[in-house]
């Protein structure tokens, strides 16, 4: 339903059953943390299962185990078992539509970071944006194409079994549950799949990425208020084919509840997409050259005053230890500079608060934009030497000065 929309990556939050997230955050990678309980690795991608899940399954079982006793009554306690086979089967049918989007992704070489069943659906958090609006448009539309495929065969399925039977009532209930996630993905607003469905058309038709995330964010905060006002009125007039007669004051309130949880994560998804995308505009201007500080460089045992004393003079604002052929060995660190008071700073050397550099704290001056991101995520660090070409010291990259770029870059509005 969501990609990670336009930032350096793509992920973004699941609307409500399935999902392409582009760009939503590439901090935080798939192996870490949070991410659930890992379920496999389909074509190498890691699967997980949010803990949110288990509250839905269980409401799904609560629910769907109150319609078995209307409709199978002699299944007795056994309906929850059935009820809970049908929540396992119905987000089974949400992870392939995950699936979809995500071979898609990988068909076009852009990277998913994982695959997350959650609250509400799923998402596939795509790393990055599609190239073209056609690509985009095949990526989005493949997710709501598998739910269709598996409502048809589900289809079949009941043509095969007996109607009023378990298997005829799983086989309708998942039938209909697909088509539910197919119609509702479709919807064109962001962030689910119709949305950028309709952000590739807006993106083809003005050749402006941008344009086309503006159109599909606002149609989904539209999309958002009119699913917090009209799925309680739909319900409770009886336009869904319910009876009026037995909506009670519960159904009522849970019909709100629903609404509510819907309309938000559908607000907050579109207003993702819209930072994400003024942050991938402006995400060029994020360039190591301009972001360096100048550095002057000391050797090891050069006392801290006098090295200070050197960068004043310089008008620099780093310091990077060489060795005794202007190699550099080391970055001493902003941080622990700070951390000595000026009365010793004559009595200590700079290599004590130095950090020795490796290969992936050397940054070439040209990088910018999504390369300059992704090698400072290679190496985290607080410092990074940049160089030219040649190898020659060019100055020293602070990461808290990339992300005070960063966060000018989001507050930014859109050219």
């Amino acid at each position: 339903m969501k990609k990670d929309e336009e930032s350096g990556e793509q992920t973004r939050p699941g609307s409500g059953t399935g999902g392409v997230d582009p760009d939503s955050g590439r901090q935080q990678r798939s192996e870490e943390p949070g991410g659930g309980i890992l379920m496999g690795r389909p074509f190498g991608v890691p699967v997980y299962v949010a803990p949110s899940w288990f509250l839905v399954a269980a409401l799904i079982t609560w629910v769907f185990g109150g319609q078995l006793e209307r409709v199978l009554p002699e299944l007795g306690g056994a309906r929850y078992l059935v009820s809970l086979f049908f929540a396992v089967a119905f987000y089974a049918s949400v992870l392939v539509h995950e699936l979809a989007h995500t071979i898609a992704a990988l068909r076009f070489k852009l990277p998913v970071r994982r695959i997350q069943l959650q609250f509400f659906g799923g998402v596939s958090e795509i790393e990055k944006e599609a190239e073209t609006p056609g690509r985009e448009f095949v990526l989005a539309f493949v997710g709501p194409l598998l739910s269709l495929v598996l409502a048809g065969v589900f289809y079949l399925g009941m043509q095969a079994v007996e109607p009023g039977t378990v298997p005829g009532v799983l086989l309708a209930g998942l039938m209909i549950s697909n088509l539910i996630v197919a119609a509702f993905n479709l919807l064109p607003g962001l962030p689910l799949d119709g949305g950028r469905m309709l952000r590739a058309v807006v993106w083809k038709i003005t050749g402006k990425p941008m344009s086309g995330t503006v159109a599909a964010a606002w149609i989904g905060r539209a999309l958002a208020v009119a699913v917090l006002i009209g799925l309680p009125l739909l319900t409770h007039t009886g336009v869904l084919g319910n009876a009026t007669e037995d909506i009670g004051g519960m159904d009522t309130v849970t019909d709100a509840l629903l609404a509510a949880i819907l309309a938000a994560i559908i607000w907050t998804g579109a207003g993702n997409s819209l930072r994400m995308a003024r942050l991938r505009e402006h995400l060029p201007e994020l360039r190591a050259r301009t972001l360096t500080r100048r550095a002057v460089p000391v050797e090891s045992d050069t006392p801290l005053s006098e090295a200070l004393r050197r960068a004043n003079e310089a008008g620099a604002r780093a310091l990077v230890v060489v060795d005794g052929h202007g190699d550099p060995t080391a970055l001493v660190r902003e941080s622990s500079i700070v951390g000595v008071p000026e009365h010793r700073r004559p009595w200590v050397a700079v290599s004590g608060l130095a950090q020795d550099l490796t290969d992936g704290m050397k940054v070439p001056a040209e990088l910018a934009g999504e390369a300059l991101l992704d090698r400072l995520r290679a190496t985290p660090a607080t410092e990074y030497l940049v160089v030219e070409e040649t190898g020659e010291i060019y100055g020293v990259l602070s990461t808290a000065d990339v992300e005070r770029a960063f966060v000018k870059a989001m507050a930014r509005p859109p050219a």
